[in-house]
């Protein structure tokens, strides 16, 4: 499939990359259903490591066992699945080449009190699975956070030398910021602005809500009207460049169908690249969670209003 030019102006932005980086962005964006359109729908499962198995994968049973999130990214047409080192490796050479795989490379666990991770993948382990991109999260706010941004700046230097790109996770916790500022509209736009400068190619953060949390920065925001959630999507999106990187949105904890459609909406109309939607696909049935997808496709194609 001949680049569109969608897919080049995207890749026009990204303009100290070498050939190699923008050939493995190149096969998410011309991936599956979406291909060639700008927009993309990434399967996450890292909740396992993050939650734990049953929180994760009783909803499902099926996805207890990592060839069920290959085949259901391929059936469903995504452009790519995401997932640690074992999980990716337990279907490697089954799936190889079917659907871009992103591996991550660093994860934390429920029982941890601190915001922070263990580095559990390499550019090697990347490499040797074949993998498009690989994938880190940092906690902006953190006491730790100086650490996983050193800790990224070293991995992306590596990945990108060899020809693979980085999706950095943003999600802002800890430290001093409470439990309310986690998703509020400002946070959300510094960490994802915080995650380009840090070089990521693929920037994943959280829907925002309307709050304001930081006391010095909402003279900035004073007069405008963020009520539309589709307006604070595009402010994350100008935050990362004016629109110059690639930004998806976390689906969150599983949640109505409705809701997840009107999500999908949001994003498309505020100019974001699409969703990252891990337990809101496998934790439904896989009958549902096909049907879901196709009408989350529609929806990012503007087939469906």
């Amino acid at each position: 499939m001949s680049i569109t030019p969608e897919v080049k102006k995207i890749l026009d932005q990204y303009e100290s990359d070498s050939p190699g980086v923008k050939a493995n962005l190149y096969r998410i964006l011309m991936q599956g259903e979406l291909g060639g359109t700008g927009k993309m729908i990434i399967l996450p499962v890292d909740q396992g490591f993050e939650h734990g198995p049953a929180r994760s994968f009783a909803p499902n049973p099926e996805g207890y066992d990592p060839h069920y999130h290959y085949q259901l990214a391929i059936d469903a047409g995504l452009n790519a699945y995401a997932a640690p080192l074992g999980a990716l490796e337990a279907g490697a050479d089954t799936f190889a080449g079917q659907i871009p795989t992103i591996l991550k490379c660093n994860s934390a666990n429920s029982w941890a009190s601190a915001q922070d991770s263990a580095i559990t993948g390499s550019v090697d382990d990347a490499l040797r699975l074949g993998c498009a991109a690989i994938g880190f999260t940092i906690y902006p706010g953190s006491d730790d956070c100086f650490g996983m941004i050193e800790e990224i700046r070293e991995l992306r230097a590596e990945a990108a030398s060899v020809g693979i790109p980085t999706v950095l996770w943003s999600y802002p916790r800890g430290g001093n910021l409470p439990k309310s500022g986690e998703l509020a509209l400002d946070v959300g736009a510094y960490a994802a602005h915080m995650a380009a400068l840090a070089g990521a190619h693929i920037i994943k953060v959280k829907l925002p809500s309307d709050h304001i949390e930081q006391e010095d920065a909402k003279k900035s925001y004073e007069g405008m009207d963020f009520s539309a959630q589709s307006d604070r999507v595009n402010h994350v999106v100008k935050s990362c460049f004016n629109g110059r990187r690639i930004v998806v949105f976390s689906g969150g904890s599983k949640k109505g169908a409705d809701q997840v459609f009107q999500d999908a909406r949001d994003i498309r109309d505020g100019g974001g690249n699409g969703s990252i939607i891990g337990r809101n696909s496998f934790q439904r049935s896989r009958e549902d969670a096909l049907e879901m997808l196709a009408k989350l496709v529609a929806i990012y194609k503007g087939e469906e209003a």
